[in-house]
């Protein structure tokens, strides 16, 4: 099939319009659903999809093999969501993990303070310095007056046994590294590890968000993908700058364009508590541009000192060559998987005007093609018979078969072959094999290459060798 001149340029309103259509997309074709939909649905909760669970468990793969599969000095760590009470009292959440928080008068509508006034191009600190100016602010949905700023904790409170009173009072965890504390002699006893290392761990954490939103990119359940480097004092500096491009470096590879990327340092008056050093990966969003998507910290000594002293155990660290003590620092990296599922189905959507080829049952006005990249397609291979007659599709349930065990593959019999090649087009698989008439005759198949539409005609024995090639990292 010869390829069509396309275009695949976004306009300005295409960019505006692209959450939605990616919020659409990511519904019909069974990516991430609302969630309790059926009950009206449960505001800033999501659910994955049968090609959205594929991708997400894709992406926490691809983040496991780089940071504790291909390394000596990370090792993995799978902590409770339920921890000890006292834990969020020493991390500091019971006592500033909080958001300003402002009520409309009118329409009785919550907002954070904050982005409020980030809205009007005013420092997140500003709120601080000058809180009285909050009175010139309204609200954004009806104009009316809005409450003085209050302090609003975003722990997730909740009770563990029978009764429900003070004592039995507990949190969701509001973030993951929390666990990865507390269990730093465990990990460092059991694994006989030395400083340096780092402890990684994937995991649901839970933020009663003031005003959550645009899709998955903010929820009040979301899972997090964190690594703690617990390191000398004096290493710190050199250890971050090792991980700041790394952590960069593991988007780009896997497809992020770089144009869409950039590093954004916290200022001063911005720095969380715990912080002596602090960086963001930012990503280009439909919604105000460039926004968090990953983070880089310095968190010094803090976690470590305020879980000794709140604990009563001693965490610092005895270096048996140089005879030396010390509380050691921590360089933390921190991913959001559910971010990152946004960002990598955002930079892979694309659509072309005219489609891409000149077959008539081809052309239509848009065609949507999902490039992502091999390692995190949901669906590998498509299998698709050329037709429903039964010696074509036993020969093809038996090609896939051969492969399922080492791919995740998808059977498609319904429509014409052009169809069932855009439909696997739109949902990023990316390659699909074809079982015609021939096949039977001479043993071959034709497999197509999603992004250049090139096709190939392979012999059956050569299948699996053809495919491991392909896929190889």
């Amino acid at each position: 099939m010869k390829k069509q001149e396309s275009s695949s340029v976004k306009t300005s309103e295409d960019k505006e319009n692209l959450m939605d259509k990616i919020v659409s997309f990511a519904k019909r074709r069974g990516f991430v659903f609302q969630s309790s939909e059926i009950y009206g649905g449960f505001a800033s909760c999501y659910d994955y999809g049968p090609l959205g669970v594929e991708l997400k468990n894709n992406i926490k793969r691809q983040w496991w093999k780089s940071m504790v599969q291909m390394r000596n000095d990370v090792v993995g760590l799978d902590a409770s969501i339920l921890m000890h009470p006292k834990i969020w009292e020493a991390s500091g959440h019971i006592e500033s993990f909080t958001d300003p928080l402002v009520d409309c008068k009118d329409c009785k509508k919550r907002f954070r303070a904050d982005h409020l006034l980030e809205a009007k191009g005013l420092k997140p600190g500003y709120l601080k310095e000058k809180p009285e100016a909050f009175s010139e602010i309204k609200c954004p949905e009806c104009g009316g007056e809005l409450t003085s700023p209050r302090t609003f904790n975003l722990l997730m409170k909740t009770h563990v046994g029978p009764v429900e009173d003070e004592a039995s009072i507990s949190f969701l965890r509001g973030e993951t590294c929390q666990g990865i504390y507390a269990n730093f002699e465990n990990v460092k006893e059991s694994m006989r590890l030395k400083i340096p290392f780092g402890i990684a761990q994937i995991g649901k954490a839970f933020r009663n968000e003031i005003t959550p939103g645009n899709f998955i990119f903010r929820m009040r359940e979301f899972e997090q993908m964190e690594m703690q480097f617990f390191v000398h004092p004096k290493e710190a500096k050199k250890c971050f700058d090792y991980w700041k491009p790394l952590r960069m470096k593991w988007y780009q590879d896997l497809g992020v364009k770089k144009s869409n990327l950039k590093f954004r340092e916290h200022g001063r008056d911005e720095l969380a508590h715990y912080a002596k050093e602090a960086w963001d990966i930012e990503y280009k969003y439909p919604f105000g541009g460039f926004n968090e998507l990953a983070g880089i910290h310095n968190r010094g000594d803090w976690d470590l000192s305020r879980h000794s002293k709140f604990s009563g155990k001693d965490l610092s660290y005895f270096d048996a060559e140089t005879k030396e003590k010390f509380m050691p620092y921590i360089i933390e990296t921190s991913d959001g998987a559910d971010r990152a599922t946004l960002v990598f189905l955002l930079d892979a959507y694309e659509e072309i005007k005219g489609g891409r080829t000149t077959t008539t049952e081809s052309i239509k006005d848009v065609e949507v093609v999902l490039r992502l990249d091999k390692r995190l397609a949901p669906i590998k291979i498509a299998i698709l018979p050329l037709s429903k007659k039964p010696e074509l599709e036993k020969a093809a349930r038996e090609i896939q078969e051969k492969l399922r065990g080492e791919y995740m593959t998808m059977y498609d019999v319904t429509g014409s072959i052009g169809k069932r090649y855009r439909r696997q087009d739109e949902i990023g698989t990316p390659y699909c094999i074809t079982i015609d008439f021939e096949s039977l005759e001479d043993k071959k198949v034709t497999v197509r290459d999603r992004d250049t539409m090139k096709q190939d005609r392979i012999a059956l024995k050569e299948l699996a060798e053809y495919f491991a090639d392909k896929f190889k990292e």
